[in-house]
C-alpha cells in the first residue's frame, strides 16, 4: 500500500482550508499530492490511501473538486471523534433545533437569524451550498461557532467570551464532546466519559483507549492516534510525505521504522529554514521534487549527497491546441509575481518600446496573487513608468476608467489599451488564460512550473531567463541572459508564423515526455526502488 500524507492545512494549523462561497479564494488548492492522487486514482496500477492528519469536516467536498471523490482515505480526526459515516449528506439549516420565535432573513451572502429584532445567528455556506458554519450571538457579540461536517452533523464547536475563543470542542456524531482544546495555552482535555478512539483498517474496527486524559497540545493527541494506526499497517507499506513544517517533526518520529518518500513542492518547505529535517531526509528511501531546478536546490541546501532523488513534475501534459491564432492581436503573457522591482520596471520600458513597432501586440501581466486591488496596483505602476519614459500611459487604463471616459460627452482621441492583468488563482483559470496567449515570457529567476507545462501542452513558445527541462533553447523557446535582448526574441516569434510554428511542433514533441503514462512509468520505478 502507498500512503499519501498531504500538506492541506489552514495557516499552519491542524485544520482544512474550506471557506465560505462568498469569500474570494486566496490560494490554489492544487499541489503535488493532489496530482499524485489523481494519477493513482485514475490509473489504478497500485493500491493507495490518503492519510489526513488535520481536522477536515468538509473533506468530501474537497475530493469532489479535485475529481477524486471516491479516493480511499484514513482521517485521524475521524478516528478521534469515532465517526463512521463516509458519504456526504444533504443538511438543511431549517432542520436544526431553532427557537420558535426565530426569523430568517436571506441576504445576498448569508442567512441571518433574528430574535426580537436582534441578530441571533449567521449561517455561512460552502461553494456547494452546504452549511459549513453557524455563528451564534448574544447582545451583538459572537458567543459560539458551530462547524458542520459535510456528512450531516455538527463536528466542532468553539466557545467565545468577549468575542475571543476560549476553547474548541471536537464532537462525536451524536454531539457529545470528545476533545476540548483550550485557546490560551493549547492544552487538550479528553472527555473522561468517552476516552476511546476508533481505528478502522481493512474492513475491521478496533476501539482504543487514550493513554491520558490531558495533553499539552493537539499534536500529541494526533501523534498517539497516528502511531496506533501505523502499528496496524504492513511492513512493506510506503509513505509519501508532502514536506510541510506543520507535520514534518511529528512524522520524523512516527515514521522512523517505515519506508518513506519525501515530496518537495514549489516554495512550500525550505530546508535552509528547517535544518531539523535533515535527519528525515537522510532516512528517506527516496526524495522527489517538482522540477530539476528544485532538485539542485534541495541538494545544495541540505549539504547531503542524496542518491535517490528525482524530479517528477506534478503536472501532466495534454495536447490542447491554443486559440491565439484566432485573434487579430498577439497576446504576450508576462509572469510578474515576486519579480525583482528593477526588472519589472525594465520590462515595462522594454515592452512599451516594443509596442511602438508592433501595433498588434498586447501585454498581459500574469499574477496568481488574489488581492482585490492587485490588478489596479499593477496597472497604476505600469502607467507611472510609461509616463516617466515618455510613452502613452493610456495603454494601461483599467476597464472602469474606460467606462467612465465613455460617459464623457466631450469627443477625444481614443487610446487603445495594450496592457492588461490576468489574475488567475486556480489552475482552471490559468488554463483558460493560456489558451489565448501567443507567447509566454517568464524572466523570473525560477519560472513557474505549471505555466511551462501548459505552454508545451498548447504549443506556445517560451522566453525564459533560467534554463529548465521544459525549454530547449532555439527549439520551443529562447533562454535570455539579459532582458535587453527581449525585443529581438519577440520579433523572432511574432514577425510571421515560420519560427512560431517550428516552436509549436517542438513543444508538442516535448509534451510526450510528460504524459500521464510517462509519469506513471516514473512512479512505478520509484516504488519498485523503495519496495
Amino acid at each position: 500500500m502507498l500512503y499519501f500524507i498531504p500538506a492541506w492545512y489552514q495557516q499552519n494549523e491542524w485544520c482544512e482550508n474550506e471557506q465560505s462561497w462568498m469569500v474570494r479564494r486566496m490560494h490554489t488548492e492544487f499541489d503535488d499530492t493532489v496530482k499524485q492522487v489523481q494519477l493513482f486514482h485514475r490509473n489504478r496500477v497500485y493500491p493507495y490511501q490518503l492519510m489526513i492528519l488535520g481536522f477536515t469536516p468538509n473533506f468530501r467536498h474537497f475530493l469532489h473538486r479535485q475529481g477524486v471523490y471516491h479516493a480511499s482515505y484514513w482521517s485521524c480526526f475521524d478516528a478521534i471523534q469515532e465517526i463512521r459515516r463516509k458519504r456526504a449528506m444533504v443538511l438543511s439549516f431549517h432542520n436544526l433545533n431553532w427557537p420558535p420565535d426565530v426569523e430568517f432573513v436571506y441576504s445576498l451572502f448569508a442567512v441571518i437569524a433574528f430574535r426580537s429584532g436582534k441578530k441571533y445567528a449567521q449561517i455561512d455556506f460552502g461553494e456547494d451550498g452546504n452549511p459549513i458554519r453557524i455563528d451564534l450571538y448574544e447582545n451583538g457579540k459572537i458567543c459560539r461557532r458551530n462547524i458542520y461536517d459535510d456528512r450531516g452533523f455538527v463536528s466542532s464547536t468553539i466557545l467565545y467570551k468577549d468575542e475571543k475563543p476560549l476553547y474548541q470542542d471536537y464532537l462525536m456524531e451524536n454531539g457529545t464532546w470528545k476533545l476540548r482544546c483550550f485557546s490560551n495555552d493549547g492544552h487538550v482535555e479528553v472527555n473522561p466519559g468517552h476516552s476511546n478512539y476508533l481505528l478502522r483498517y481493512q474492513g475491521g474496527e478496533r476501539i482504543m483507549e487514550f493513554a491520558r486524559l490531558s495533553y499539552e497540545s493537539l499534536e500529541q493527541v494526533i501523534y498517539e492516534v497516528l502511531t496506533s494506526y501505523l502499528k496496524m499497517t504492513d511492513k512493506g507499506d510506503i509513505f509519501c510525505v508532502a514536506m510541510h513544517e506543520r507535520h514534518t517533526g511529528l512524522l520524523q518520529e512516527a515514521l522512523k521504522d517505515k519506508k518513506i518518500i519525501l515530496s518537495f513542492y514549489a516554495d512550500r518547505y525550505s530546508i535552509a529554514e528547517h535544518a531539523e529535517s535533515l535527519d528525515l531526509i537522510k532516512k528517506a528511501d527516496y526524495v522527489i521534487a517538482d522540477s530539476g531546478v528544485h532538485v539542485k536546490k534541495i541538494q545544495k541546501e541540505s549539504g547531503i549527497s542524496i542518491k535517490n532523488i528525482m524530479a517528477i513534475t506534478p503536472y501532466d501534459s495534454r495536447v490542447d491546441l491554443g486559440i491565439s491564432q484566432q485573434f487579430d492581436v498577439q497576446k504576450i503573457l508576462v509572469a510578474i509575481d515576486d519579480i525583482e522591482e528593477n526588472l519589472f520596471v525594465a520590462l515595462i520600458y522594454i515592452l512599451g518600446k516594443y509596442l511602438l513597432v508592433n501595433e498588434n501586440a498586447r501585454i498581459h501581466f500574469f499574477t496568481r496573487k488574489a488581492d482585490y486591488n492587485r490588478p489596479g496596483q499593477i496597472l497604476e505602476q505600469t502607467r507611472r513608468e510609461l509616463k516617466r519614459v515618455g510613452l502613452e500611459e493610456g495603454w494601461a487604463v483599467e476597464e472602469t476608467d474606460i467606462n467612465a471616459s465613455a460617459d464623457n460627452p466631450e469627443p477625444e482621441e481614443v487610446v487603445p489599451v495594450k496592457f492588461f492583468v490576468e489574475q488567475c488563482v486556480d489552475e482552471l483559470a490559468v488554463s483558460r488564460c493560456m489558451r489565448e496567449q501567443r507567447l509566454l515570457v517568464d524572466v523570473r529567476t525560477v519560472p513557474e512550473l505549471y505555466l511551462q507545462i501548459m505552454a508545451i501542452s498548447m504549443g506556445i513558445p517560451q522566453i525564459v531567463r533560467t534554463r529548465t527541462e521544459f525549454v530547449e533553447h532555439g527549439r520551443n523557446g529562447i533562454v535570455l541572459k539579459r532582458a535587453i535582448k527581449l525585443p529581438s526574441a519577440l520579433r523572432y516569434y511574432l514577425n510571421g508564423f515560420k519560427n512560431w510554428n517550428k516552436a509549436m511542433v517542438c513543444a508538442y514533441e516535448m509534451s510526450k515526455e510528460y504524459t500521464t503514462e510517462k509519469l506513471m512509468e516514473i512512479w512505478r520505478g520509484v516504488i519498485d526502488s523503495v519496495g
